[in-house]
């Protein structure tokens, strides 16, 4: 609480520092939305803050706004809950006045509103956390409109996929039987081979090895990326170019299958994203992979089933994701290892063009966004901070996470509004994946790379279709 009052202090300063900054940038920005930001703060307004659910459930947002609300009193401003769904749509709810001023979503989901101009262009070089931010953060909110760069959104987390594991559920010789290279990391945590090896196991046994529903695109595209594959040509700019076929990403969704049949058929659904926090927590499950933010749920259900606070700690591991063999077969021995690229997206805030309070609703982001407040975030909902000086400071999955970004192993969201068009052609292709593995034998759709590649052009043609005809 008391870095948090010093925040408050510290930011009242800060505030100042803003308005200069701001009516600089102003004077050199001849741009619609950048001039609302005149640098003089709207008195006795009342801001609605769209957040997400998790920060709710776990009192991250209840501190913010108490915290925020203490800083600015003197002001009249007043933040509060929107108290809306957290996927709402600004498109429709703004223009009514029905939308919240502040809105906390991925980068995907917020920069499609930038085509409509429903979110304003920030002066974000005025904000405190401007130079501790990472610039392939920050790319994720840039966009380029009539020659001139802006930004969106300000990066709050970067939600990387990472495994998560039992350390208590390792066989008891994993040192002698599972470390070839004797570098004290367990193989089945290094490769896929190895994982798809031990998984076999467990499942012998009763038991699963890892475990994840691949029904979920932003989960399964990765295998996909890992081979050459892509989402939108250009660095994700060019809609035009649609690429989950190119390269050998047919390899990425012959791995899918493989891995599939190592698990039972609630992967071709979302059973597992469902359970797979009790089923961790109760041992069922050896490994799952998801987001950084969802750290307490696993802590949560291994207390339930008899651990203490402290044991699901120390119990619980967190890496990065296995390397996958270059051919794509996870039964060959030895194989040559790849990088497993995963989608990534950055979660961020970002502002209502719509808001009656832009100078406030700017200074929220900025108390919101402060050294001080992510910190807080990380500790209640183990986000992995975009802010580089926080991440350093806290070590472990933040590190992990920040450096898995600059190493270039996060594809991040496309940031443009086709993105909409991606998921369901996509979603509907790896549950067909998936559910090859459990087939009869004269069912089975996919028996060579030819007949996973055409499936992969087929999904490039129907998303392409889905844009255009949009159009």
């Amino acid at each position: 609480m008391k870095k948090i009052i010093a925040a408050i202090v510290a930011h009242i300063f800060l505030i100042f520092g803003i308005i200069v900054g701001i009516g600089i940038f102003s004077e050199t920005k001849a741009n619609e939305g950048i001039i609302k930001f005149t640098g003089e703060l709207e008195r006795n307004v009342t801001l609605r803050i769209l957040e997400n659910d998790t920060a709710i459930k776990q009192g991250y947002f209840q501190e913010l706004l108490d915290a925020f609300n203490a800083a600015y009193a003197e002001y009249g401003i007043t933040a509060v809950d929107a108290n809306m769904d957290q996927y709402s749509d600004l498109e429709n709810d703004g223009p009514y006045g029905y939308g919240p001023d502040v809105l906390y979503q991925a980068n995907d989901r917020l920069m499609k509103y930038v085509e409509g101009k429903h979110i304003q262009p920030l002066p974000v070089e005025t904000l405190e956390c401007f130079d501790n931010i990472d610039q392939k953060s920050w790319d994720a909110y840039r966009a380029v409109i009539e020659g001139e760069e802006y930004y969106f959104g300000v990066p709050v987390n970067i939600q990387g996929p990472l495994m998560y594991y039992r350390k208590d559920l390792l066989p008891e010789n994993w040192q002698t039987e599972w470390d070839d290279n004797k570098n004290n990391i367990p193989d089945m945590l290094e490769n896929w081979n190895d994982m798809y090896k031990f998984s076999l196991i467990r499942k012998q046994q009763g038991k699963f090895g890892y475990m994840r529903s691949f029904k979920e695109p932003y989960f399964s595209f990765g295998y996909l990326f890992s081979y050459g594959g892509y989402i939108f040509g250009n660095n994700n700019t060019d809609y035009s170019d649609i690429g989950l076929s190119k390269g050998e990403a047919e390899k990425g969704a012959w791995v899918i299958k493989q891995l599939a049949s190592m698990m039972n058929e609630w992967c071709i659904d979302d059973t597992i994203t469902v359970n797979a926090y009790a089923k961790i927590g109760n041992g069922d499950y050896f490994a799952t992979v998801t987001t950084p933010d969802v750290y307490t749920l696993f802590i949560d259900q291994m207390v339930l089933n008899g651990m203490s606070r402290q044991q699901a700690i120390e119990n619980l591991g967190i890496t990065s994701m296995p390397a996958l063999p270059l051919s794509g077969d996870l039964t060959q021995e030895n194989p040559e290892l790849i990088p497993n690229i995963m989608m990534g997206g950055i979660n961020g805030y970002a502002i209502s063009s719509y808001t009656k309070a832009p100078n406030a609703a700017l200074a929220f982001v900025n108390f919101a966004t402060s050294y001080e407040m992510i910190l807080r975030r990380n500790q209640l909902l183990g986000i992995a901070p975009a802010r580089v000086d926080v991440a350093k400071d806290v070590g472990g999955l933040s590190e992990i996470i920040n450096q898995n970004l600059s190493l270039g192993y996060y594809e991040i969201m496309p940031s443009i509004k086709e993105t909409a068009q991606i998921w369901t052609p996509a979603e509907t292709l790896f549950s067909d994946i998936a559910k090859d593995a459990f087939r009869e034998k004269n069912e089975v759709k996919y028996t060579t790379l030819a007949s996973y590649k055409a499936a992969l052009q087929k999904v490039d043609k129907q998303i392409y279709d889905a844009i255009h005809t949009l159009q």
